[in-house]
């Protein structure tokens, strides 16, 4: 049988660890990938929404519809788990934004809300006039969207099925598959890492 450890050697590891766990973070820094535009669209609840609303907080956004019958219920449900995930980050957002504005009114966005149980204070649905949303999207956050065709199995819009990590200065520092659970596990880990980031 091994001799039990000294009080001395057990304080002397458990001092070890500590101090390894206090060395900074040297991993690299994320990307800088591009800068979000002026936008203003409108929440669930009927309130502006704009860039300047979002600086100083960190936020995970992504592209959905409510009407969605293929990536967005995953998306949605991922997102809610993030969110659950990071509830000590009380400066974080979620950032949902419609691509079918047309039907997705704030009120329709409030009741898909309910009825999947994700209302949350630091979760917005987001709409407004379609042109915005699209200009948004893609010069914006670099993400694709455009209509799809119902007649030939296609959802009424095509989008991307990406999260995307905006720092608290409003530039894009990530993009995560939100079918991957690696990335999944990557985000929330970066959503942590910028949060220091100076407001913009």
């Amino acid at each position: 049988m091994l001799p039990l450890l000294g009080g001395a050697a057990v304080v002397g590891i458990v001092l070890l660890f500590v101090g390894l766990r206090a060395l900074p973070d040297r991993s690299p820094p994320l990307p800088v990938i591009g800068e979000l535009p002026a936008f203003s669209l409108v929440s669930s609840r009927g309130t502006p929404v704009s860039r300047a609303d979002l600086l100083g907080h960190p936020w995970i956004a992504d592209l959905m519809f409510t009407s969605c019958a293929g990536v967005c219920p995953r998306m949605t449900t991922e997102m809610a788990r993030l969110e659950e995930a990071t509830r000590d980050l009380p400066d974080a957002r979620f950032v949902s934004i419609s691509v079918d504005p047309e039907r997705d009114t704030p009120e329709v966005l409030a009741a898909y809300a309910r009825k999947l149980d994700v209302v949350r204070d630091r979760w917005l649905f987001l709409t407004g006039e379609r042109d915005d949303i699209y200009e948004l999207a893609s010069a914006g956050l670099y993400l694709p969207a455009q209509e799809g065709n119902p007649g030939r199995g296609e959802e009424a819009v095509i989008h991307s099925s990406r999260f995307v990590l905006v720092d608290p200065a409003g530039r894009i520092r990530g993009y995560y598959d939100s079918r991957d659970v690696g990335d999944l596990t990557r985000l929330q880990s970066d959503l942590r890492r910028v949060r220091s980031t100076p407001a913009g």
